[in-house]
């Protein structure tokens, strides 16, 4: 679990050191802004089409030889990243890092729920997730700012691509397939079709369930800073602080719902999630140059949607996948909220900066939360403890779900 988690840490590093490292880069390598945010966009692309396919090889061929690769391959890709000398090839580096990271993610999710007892699914996956945020979005700027004090953007790419490759050989030692242990939620099976995962309710929800917490996930991660900066005209040191909030919020979301949501049930989470999130997004267009207040309704919006996003990759994917397909189930719901989401979402912001005005950017985010929150409503519950204390969640029942 300390290995996984760490590992999906760095998977947020490496994708997200690129924000805060962005002005350097365009003044070195002479790009624009809409240029970085296809840098954030492509690697969105590919990872979801990666999260699609290697999540269905890994449930054929094992975890191991799809986990470790990637995870070596995702660390490489962000050390040599500080190699490329311009836009093309950095485009190249990131769209092979999406690649290598969308292969990690989903059979990471997975080996997560087979070492959980059912009862802590929610606990254990959010706790990994967590940490996604907590270094992508919370520590990686703070980290970029002070290693640019002494190293260039091309040095920081080299220093934080080496803790993943330390952690390849870590991981090679302890990672055990799932026929190696006794849980149930892992136990193989034979092989079955992707249609067999789609014709399950719960799975065609959450993906695009994830596609609208997506456009409130990245949309708002990838413009808030802009927003700040040129809308709202925030010093830059409020601007640092106010987003910052994206990290923080994201870390206690990812963790906080998924393990309430063993209680309480992950309906109710889903709903109350996409819910919270809409109002705290609704609350933040709504403010001016109020540091203190958009902060706090920042954290709010990004704890939801963030909350939303490990919930619905992590428990509900795991206990309404067909035996045996787990990662696929986690890699399908993961590949249509990266393509549409962290990809398309991006490029349909850019258009609305472009034309109406980047306030405009979040009313976008909220329409998808919004949207979310009414799709949730036909989620079947599968939480053990709701299970076992309502008989009308029969297996037949989940099955459909």
């Amino acid at each position: 679990m300390a290995l996984l988690s760490l590992g999906f840490g760095l998977v947020g590093l490496d994708r997200w050191i690129i924000a805060p490292l962005a002005p350097a880069i365009m003044r070195d390598l002479g790009i624009s802004l809409p240029l970085i945010n296809v840098l954030i966009a492509i690697l969105g692309t590919t990872w979801g089409v990666a999260a699609v396919a290697m999540g269905n090889l890994s449930d054929r061929i094992g975890r191991r030889k799809v986990m470790l690769p990637a995870l070596l391959i995702f660390s490489l890709a962000s050390a040599f990243s500080g190699l490329a000398g311009g836009f093309t090839s950095l485009l190249l580096i990131r769209g092979l890092m999406g690649v290598s990271e969308g292969a990690f993610c989903p059979v990471s999710f997975a080996a997560t729920a087979e070492a959980s007892r059912p009862s802590r699914i929610g606990f254990n996956q959010g706790l990994q997730q967590s940490m996604f945020a907590l270094f992508g979005l919370g520590i990686g700027p703070i980290l970029a700012t002070w290693l640019l004090g002494f190293t260039s953007w091309r040095g920081v790419f080299a220093i934080v691509g080496l803790p993943g490759i330390i952690l390849t050989i870590l991981l090679w030692k302890v990672i055990r397939e799932p026929g190696q242990n006794q849980k149930t939620i892992g136990t193989p099976a034979p092989p079955t079709s992707i249609r067999e995962v789609l014709m399950v309710r719960n799975i065609r929800l959450a993906m695009v369930g994830l596609l609208c917490a997506m456009c409130g996930i990245f949309v708002v991660s990838a413009n808030v800073p802009i927003y700040l900066a040129e809308y709202l005209k925030l010093p830059s040191m409020q601007v640092g602080l106010v987003t910052s909030a994206i990290g923080f919020g994201g870390f206690v979301g990812l963790w906080m719902l998924p393990a309430l949501s063993d209680i309480f049930g992950r309906r109710v989470m889903a709903i109350l999630g996409f819910t919270g999130g809409a109002v705290f997004t609704y609350c933040f267009i709504s403010l001016g140059a109020q540091p203190g207040y958009l902060f706090a309704s920042l954290f709010g919006a990004t704890a939801s949607s963030f909350g939303v996003l490990s919930l619905l990759t992590g428990p509900v994917a795991a206990e309404s996948a067909p035996p045996g397909m787990l990662s696929t189930a986690s890699g399908l719901i993961i590949g249509v909220g990266e393509i549409f989401g962290g990809g398309v979402a991006l490029l349909l912001a850019g258009y609305i900066i472009g034309t109406f005005g980047i306030q405009y950017m979040l009313y976008l985010a909220l329409g998808g939360l919004m949207l979310g929150a009414v799709l949730m409503c036909g989620l079947v519950e599968t939480a053990p403890r709701k299970r076992q204390k309502s008989p009308r969640w029969s297996e037949e029942a989940i099955a459909d779900g």
